[in-house]
């Protein structure tokens, strides 16, 4: 693999309400710096929702001397708000690129189900159930995705010099030639492990850079099984905060690290150039050793576990995948 990467998450907004409340630059050049030094990454896959911390936090990777794949994630929002948030990323973007820096725009994740304008349903759970079963609602939403990434496209590209992706789910089949880096969010489940490895080769057999980008799991006892769903063992409260571990869900960091290692090792057999874990650190699920009912981190994809201080440290899958990253 070319860029060995990971997702770092700075602060997802939704309905003008961010994830990560504090944002301290010490903080984030102390985790980008271990993302380097300690697992081994050659590239980092910034997410989130403000552009301002996207800029400062590419800035910081740039100085690291890691590629950037600089990616705002609109959620529940419009097609005409997530022109004018991309445009605002672009031209930032390009600020770190012109500074020196290799620099990747991704054109939006997932948006089809992310944001409203695509697929009738007022959240991504009513979108999506009502997308399954319902192939011609799929490929409508496909068109209109088409459609609208052909124009984010030319909005970009007003602003941005560098290379280009889009990190899609595979029924969105947006049009390629539009985009330098073909990205995939492809998480194993059981229900599609036996065609994984084959879907890898199908995509890359097709000529253009393939980067798989989204792919992680939770730290339980079976989570690998259902890993896209693997966060759903907690409950919320009425302001949608995570509050509680479901009962009968067991701690097991080994099940996180065997996953990525696996998966790590289908990408490198089938030569991706490209793979993001996903992710660092979700400072939302903070870890609580003493409380399993309340240790949040056991649903967090992420491969540090974080405490409520704000400090964290790896989880098993840390060691495995700097094992990998470091290989060659």
């Amino acid at each position: 693999m070319r860029a060995k990467g990971i997702a770092y998450d700075t602060g997802f907004v939704r309905h003008g309400e961010i994830s990560l409340e504090k944002f301290d630059l010490d903080v984030v050049r102390r985790d980008l710096t271990a993302i380097r030094d300690d697992l081994h990454c050659n590239a980092v896959h910034l997410v989130g929702g403000d552009p301002e911390r996207l800029e400062r936090a590419a800035e910081i990777a740039a100085g690291l001397g890691l590629e950037i794949w600089f990616s705002p994630y609109p959620l529940e929002l419009t097609p005409p708000e997530i022109l004018a948030l991309f445009a605002d990323c672009a031209e930032r973007a390009e600020r770190v690129r012109a500074a020196g820096a290799e620099v990747v725009f991704v054109t939006g994740v997932e948006l089809s189900i992310m944001n409203s304008g695509f697929l009738p349903g007022d959240d991504v759970v009513q979108r999506v159930t009502r997308l399954l079963g319902q192939p011609e609602r799929m490929r409508e939403a496909a068109a209109r995705l088409t459609e609208f990434l052909a124009e984010a496209v030319a909005v970009v590209k007003e602003h941005f010099g560098g290379k280009l992706t889009y990190a899609c789910i595979p029924f969105e089949n947006p049009d390629w030639d539009l985009f330098d880096i073909r990205s995939f969010e492809l998480i194993r489940s059981a229900e599609v492990a036996d065609v994984y490895a084959e879907s890898i080769r199908k995509v890359v057999a097709q000529g253009k850079p393939v980067a798989i980008t989204g792919f992680g799991t939770a730290a339980w006892r079976g989570s690998g099984a259902t890993a896209p769903r693997s966060m759903e063992i907690v409950e919320f409260d009425e302001a949608g905060l995570p509050v509680r571990v479901k009962d009968g869900y067991v701690r097991d960091e080994e099940e996180q690290a065997t996953y990525l290692r696996e998966l790590l090792e289908i990408f490198e057999q089938e030569e991706v150039d490209g793979a993001f874990v996903y992710l660092f650190a979700l400072g939302s699920h903070p870890h609580r050793p003493d409380d399993p009912s309340r240790d949040l981190d056991m649903a967090s994809p992420g491969i540090v576990k974080v405490y409520d201080d704000g400090s964290w440290e790896p989880k098993a899958a840390f060691a495995t995948v700097a094992e990998i990253y470091a290989r060659g």
